[in-house]
């Protein structure tokens, strides 16, 4: 990944310094460098996982399925690692929500076992997946053909954190289900053909839930292209040429 191949041959080829010969520039460029490799893998690994689930969705199975998931806890690797950037850079922790909202209100997205799940709102339970519309704003939304737009404006709906509809947690449910093990080991255990065509779907509405899975897919890799783009120490008029010239 990036942050090998880069940032450590850069740190062991430096040449050897006292404290007091390093800077605050010195200091400030390998924060920046560090950052952008950070963010760089995360949009890799998502870019794989993107790709993953469009094979997914064009043929799902148990075997599509699984390539799909192993992408999903890959990507997850190099982005846990920026986690600590969003306590000092305000861009970041501001923007953090929108690729890695938790806990989330599954309810809100897709089904749910009702007998052993509470809504954390009355928004929960809606079910985006397989509702037409929802009242936004006082106006009815469109949700047969959702799209970014639609899921980046209903993400906290009504103010609540917990209507998560944009990101990792999001995808992982879409791709896992309903985790209904309690404290006992296990997880999720959707069926592929919650995403078959025809009669063979499972639990309704398989168009839209395709249509939604790839949707915040593609949501998290722009949105995590546009944050390595913010650290590129190359570029102007981004965050971390800001970083430089404080």
């Amino acid at each position: 990944m990036k942050f090998k191949k880069l940032i450590l041959p850069m740190l062991l080829s430096l040449p050897s310094v006292s404290f007091a010969q390093v800077t605050n520039q010195m200091v400030i460029d390998n924060y920046i460098h560090t950052a952008h490799a950070m963010y760089e893998d995360s949009y890799i690994t998502a870019k794989e996982l993107q790709e993953k689930i469009q094979t997914f969705i064009k043929n799902p199975s148990p075997e599509t399925l699984q390539k799909a998931k192993n992408a999903w806890i890959k990507a997850r690797v190099p982005y846990q690692q920026t986690e600590i950037l969003r306590f000092a850079n305000p861009i970041v922790d501001e923007w953090e929500g929108k690729v890695n909202a938790w806990p989330l209100d599954e309810g809100f997205i897709d089904y749910v076992d009702t007998s052993s799940y509470v809504a954390e709102t009355d928004a929960g339970l809606k079910n985006l997946i397989s509702e037409n519309e929802i009242l936004y704003n006082g106006e009815l939304m469109d949700l047969n053909q959702v799209t970014a737009e639609t899921i980046e404006k209903l993400h906290e709906y009504n103010d609540s954190e917990s209507n998560v509809t944009t990101g990792y947690h999001a995808i992982e449910f879409l791709l896992w289900g309903q985790d209904l093990h309690g404290n006992a080991s296990g997880a999720g255990e959707r069926p592929y053909t919650d995403y078959a065509y025809g009669e063979s779907c499972t639990h309704g509405h398989c168009d839209h839930r395709r249509n939604y899975l790839k949707v915040v897919t593609d949501l998290l890799v722009h949105d995590l292209n546009w944050m390595a783009n913010q650290w590129d120490p190359s570029a102007q008029d981004n965050y971390a040429d800001e970083l430089k010239h404080m």
